[in-house]
This record gives structure tokens, sequence and C-alpha cells, in this order.
């Protein structure tokens, strides 16, 4: 959450089937860990594509300091606790903060 509040964290990674489907201009309330919001952010671009298709940029992107997307890869399959097959459908989406609450 304070990457996205420093603007280091403009996009975010998921698997596809666990995620609901997002679009351009959808906007989120951004919560801290009390359950109360403290930022806007809204969706700039949505995108299911195969992990193979990750870049390093969008790595970047996801402001967790990944230099390159084998770092990406590693920390995902650390998280979602499972291995990350350049087929896997990942949920790519990128936003930008609106405003501070």
């Amino acid at each position: 959450m304070d990457a996205v509040l420093r603007g280091e964290k403009t996009a975010t990674a998921g698997l596809a089937e666990d995620e609901e489907p997002v679009e351009a201009g959808d906007r989120f309330a951004l919560l801290d860990f009390d359950d109360q919001p403290v930022a806007v952010v809204e969706v700039t671009e949505a995108r299911v594509v195969p992990a193979g298709a990750i870049d390093v940029q969008f790595a970047r992107d996801e402001g967790e300091g990944f230099e390159s997307v084998e770092d990406w890869r590693d920390a995902h399959e650390r998280f979602f606790e499972r291995p990350i097959p350049d087929d896997l459908l990942i949920s790519a989406v990128r936003f930008r903060l609106v405003e501070h609450l």
C-alpha cells in the first residue's frame, strides 16, 4: 500500500482464474490494515496474458523491487504457492493513484 501512495507501484498481477474482471476506468478504494480507505486508484489498463508475456517493465511497475522477469516469477510462485509456467493466464493490471483520502 505504501508503494502505491508513494507512486512506486503502478501495476499488479494475479492469477486470472482467481480474479474478477476489471477494465480501464474502474475505480477502487485502497484500504489500510484496519479496512479504512486511504486512497482511490483507477485502472488504466487491464489485460489477461500468458505469464510468458510479462515483461521487465511490468515487473518493475509492480513496485516490489523486481529487476527482472525472473525475480517477478520467483516472488509470484512463492506468493501463489505454485509454479508459473509460461502459459498460465495472468491478470495484469496497471493503475494510477487518483486521490489520497
